[in-house]
């Protein structure tokens, strides 16, 4: 199969799944709580079903996938993005919301394990990594796009989130006339039914990075935003342009598959978690400067998607056999990184301020450096 024909469809299912569906639900929800009447406390619940549906239908994806091949949990994915974004448009109430919030936070863990699994099936080994990649971008495109809405819908989120759907059955119905049936053969083959991480080589510091990494990330996405509302002079429209700088920039973390090939996996490794560090670190600085926050905003948008195809590639290649299980493990660690780390954050946040909480974080970050893949044939 062509690079782009499998490519293209991928990159936007997952703009619609973590872009749509997931990340823009922090940008919109000033207006939906004043709308639905929404406490601090409640708000905080619902957000956290974005991380708890994503770690659950992760590992479940990962398995399915496995046994059974990418077509279904990706066609899966399209669906509960779809129908999480529709009821989040026409929810009547809080609890409605809720489910809303859980099928599209659902929709980003079942996406993610099925296209490295249909890349390792239906594509050339040579253009795996590429391939792998820029799907994993799509999450930036996303990202910019909600930025986008935010800025000229923001006071209207129902329209937003109508808008959203339609984007989500389109990507759906693209994925389901490209993505091939099980039954079709392919030069390429998949090992299934092997979930076992014993004995597996480099299995060990992948995991513990990815953890790391996750909470390292945390403090960023969470309370970002709101460190620069509360330290500057920000205008409505700048505060979603801080988001759409994220996105925009992260469209550069395409290009982690080129600089793997060309500079190996342990550098661009090294590279991504030291940029990741030294956004937490640049925006406590001097966050009431726009130029400031939003080039952390640029550098960390650029390094985030870039280090999330290099721990996706690095998956892939400790867990050869298993593409699906490749991907589904570091992003789930990722995941489970980033609960613990937003957590962790408020707390240090509420106790020491904003700039000490992310100086903290960034050095998280740097100590990530040293638990990377090691350079051998194997791994790099």
């Amino acid at each position: 199969m062509k690079l782009l024909r499998l490519v293209l469809p991928g990159l936007t299912m997952i703009a619609v799944t973590y872009g749509l569906a997931r990340f823009s639900f922090g940008l919109l929800l000033p207006d939906i709580k004043e709308s639905l009447g929404m406490s601090e406390a409640v708000s905080g619940i619902i957000s956290s079903l974005f991380y708890f549906a994503y770690c659950v239908m992760i590992v479940l994806s990962t398995v399915i996938t496995t046994r059974e091949g990418p077509r279904r949990m990706i066609l899966l994915a399209g669906a509960s993005a779809f129908l999480g974004l529709l009821v989040m448009a026409v929810t009547p109430n809080v609890w409605v919301l809720a489910v809303g919030v859980f099928l599209a936070g659902a929709s980003t863990g079942l996406a993610s394990p099925p296209y490295g699994a249909a890349i390792s099936l239906w594509m050339s080994r040579a253009e795996q990594g590429k391939g792998n990649t820029w799907i994993n971008s799509g999450t930036s495109f996303g990202i910019a796009l909600s930025g986008a809405g935010a800025i000229l819908l923001s006071p209207y989120w129902r329209v937003t989130y109508g808008i959203y759907a339609v984007l989500a059955l389109l990507a759906l119905l693209w994925n389901f006339r490209v993505i091939p049936r099980a039954e079709k053969r392919w030069k390429v083959t998949f090992e299934k039914g092997n979930l076992s991480l014993k004995g597996i080589k480099g299995a060990n510091s992948l995991i513990t990075a990815s953890l790391i990494l996750g909470i390292s990330t945390a403090a960023f996405w969470t309370f970002s935003r709101s460190f620069i509302e509360i330290a500057g002079d920000y205008r409505s429209w700048e505060l979603s342009g801080f988001w759409v700088v994220i996105g925009i920039f992260g469209v550069l973390g395409g290009f982690s598959g080129s600089l793997i090939e060309k500079y190996g996996l342990a550098f661009a490794y090294k590279l991504g978690s030291l940029s990741i560090a030294s956004a937490s670190i640049l925006i406590s600085i001097a966050p009431e400067k726009w130029l400031v926050s939003f080039a952390s905003a640029g550098l960390f948008g650029g390094a985030y998607i870039f280090l999330t195809g290099v721990l996706l590639v690095w998956g892939i290649r400790v867990f050869i056999k298993n593409a699906s299980l490749g991907i589904g493990i570091p992003f789930l660690l990722l995941a489970v990184g980033q609960v613990i780390g937003s957590s962790l954050a408020g707390l240090f946040i509420g106790a020491w301020g904003y700039a000490p909480a992310f100086i903290l974080y960034g050095f998280i970050g740097i100590a990530a450096v040293f638990i990377g893949p090691k350079k051998n044939k194997a791994e790099d």
